[in-house]
């Protein structure tokens, strides 16, 4: 009897994306600018460290943080895991942050001063003085604010660029504030960076659920063969954060809810759910399609706007009532825009970017609504939707109609529901931030942004940036809405306008009980 020794090959491996330019695994440094603001110490340190507790690091890595901040070892080494999580006080878990501590090391300097790099220069040189072999790697994540980030980008080139191996740059939104200065600033990072060298995040590209859409629309044709405008009636893709900007007013007053959701994060989910099914799925395949289906998009007109603006509520104060916001601000904290494809697949088909702060709950969903049945056999039927939840609590759910159980003839609206907690009872989901680090450190271009989409998306929203900053005649004024409710009293009429039903159908979710019908 023959001996079966070879394993079952493993199903659904992806081949285009198992290879990538350069795969970093040893002999690598990975600096960290703006090692002591937020972002360093809430999403890029926490990620680092997960990913170096599950061995994904290159080998014998080294942590280097940079900034103004004048501190030592154990400053530095306190701030840099004071968001990581040991809730149950284990003893592995303390060891490994021990251990993810002895690999970091701090160097302060200004972000404008060659001398200051020269001097991360000589320590970065010294951590490299004990690599085996002469390869020399390094990556530079920017947790910088726009302001410091181009001279930054060429202190560094000048100072800290090694010519014995592979330089990257990982780099933060915001790109710019509109279509001229992105495009100014891309200008002059590629005088030093090329794109190669360059990974934009947009840290939804790292989300599971984000990732997951393409392989929910390419990987089955249930859901593929119904993906266009001859059977979808609307899109929503929405954003909604229970808090208000709490101190941070100043800042979000120069950049508004648009640039800080829509033109980033809603607008990438919006390619990756609409465009056309890539020749693979390697990097510059899937970025080429993404670009295509944005050029595809004219920009946002006024008459697809509805803009707000919270007001204090339930005891909690309005955004004016920040003492950081300029008095009078008419900077909106929610807008609902509509966005149209024109191209065959799409046309027609309304696209709602939905995002607002202060509102009743936190949630990001994708909502495809379906159109409705023929009619002549149902009266009042709801719509099918499907509905893809990137957080909280990831899941994909499929609104369906099936007959009433029991010996009445009757449909009634149901769900199939795929919550991840309840399926995948044993998988730890990653943090977006520790995906996105490790395809930088992979050389995995596929969830980072490409300066050609970039300068595609801006010139969506630059003409409704400037619209609603008053530089082409007077600025509209934002619909208040009450701290912790749904948005402005006017999206209901907004969404309906575009064809969107809602269920009303004593629809309880997610168990349906027959009894009461």
């Amino acid at each position: 009897m023959a001996h079966h020794g070879h394993h079952r090959r493993e199903s659904g491996l992806i081949p285009s994306m198992l290879a990538h330019s350069h795969v970093l695994s040893s002999n690598t440094l990975i600096v960290v600018l703006g090692a002591s603001g937020d972002l360093a110490k809430k999403k890029t340190f926490p990620a680092l460290f997960g990913l170096y507790r599950d061995d994904y690091l290159p080998k014998d890595l080294h942590i280097v943080g940079y900034a103004r901040t004048k501190m030592d070892k154990e400053e530095f080494h306190k701030r840099e895991v004071s968001y990581i999580k040991n809730p149950a006080n284990d003893d592995e878990i303390t060891k490994k942050i021990e251990a993810f501590q002895s690999i970091s090391t701090y160097v302060a300097g200004a972000y404008d001063k060659d001398e200051d790099f020269q001097n991360l220069e000589k320590h970065l040189q010294e951590i490299e003085s004990q690599y085996p072999t002469p390869d020399r790697n390094r990556i530079f994540y920017f947790a910088l604010p726009p302001s410091v980030f181009l001279s930054v980008a060429a202190g560094l080139k000048k100072n800290n660029y090694t010519e014995k191996g592979v330089n990257r740059i990982i780099v933060e939104k915001p790109f710019g504030k509109d279509l001229q200065s992105s495009r100014d600033m891309m200008a002059k990072l590629k005088a030093d960076w090329q794109e190669d060298e360059t990974f934009r995040i947009d840290h939804y590209l790292g989300k599971e659920m984000v990732k997951n859409m393409l392989v929910l629309r390419f990987a089955n044709i249930a859901f593929s063969a119904a993906w266009d405008k001859n059977s979808i009636s609307n899109v929503q893709i929405t954003f909604k954060e229970p808090f208000g900007t709490e101190g941070r007013g100043g800042y979000f007053d120069e950049f508004g809810i648009i640039r800080d959701i829509q033109q980033n994060h809603l607008l990438q989910v919006l390619t990756i759910l609409t465009m056309e099914r890539p020749v693979s799925f390697s990097a510059e395949d899937i970025r080429d399609e993404k670009v295509k289906v944005l050029r595809a998009i004219p920009p946002v007109e006024q008459k697809d706007v509805l803009l707000g603006q919270y007001v204090s509520a339930n005891g909690k104060p309005g955004y004016l009532d920040d003492d950081t916001v300029p008095k009078g601000s008419v900077c909106p904290t929610f807008a609902a825009l509509t966005l149209w494809i024109n191209n065959p697949r799409w046309e027609g088909v309304p696209f709602i970017l939905k995002a607002g702060k202060a509102l009743n709950e936190a949630k990001v969903e994708v909502r495809i609504q379906y159109k409705d049945v023929t009619s002549g056999i149902f009266r009042d039927i709801a719509r099918n939707e499907l509905v893809i939840r990137i957080q909280p609590s990831e899941a994909v759910y499929i609104k369906m109609n099936v007959k009433t159980p029991g010996l009445v003839t009757r449909a009634m609206p149901t769900e199939m529901d795929l919550t991840y907690k309840r399926r995948f009872t044993d998988t730890k989901i990653p943090e977006a931030y520790e995906a996105l680090i490790l395809d930088a450190f992979k050389g995995d271009h596929s969830n980072f942004v490409r300066d050609d989409e970039l300068d595609a998306a801006w010139r969506i929203f630059t003409p409704i940036l400037h619209w609603i900053e008053g530089k082409d005649g007077p600025a509209p004024k934002p619909a208040p809405y009450p701290y912790g409710s749904r948005g402005p009293q006017e999206l209901e009429g907004f969404i309906n306008r575009y064809g969107f039903k809602r269920v009303e159908t004593g629809y309880v979710w997610p168990i349906t009980n027959v009894s009461n019908m």
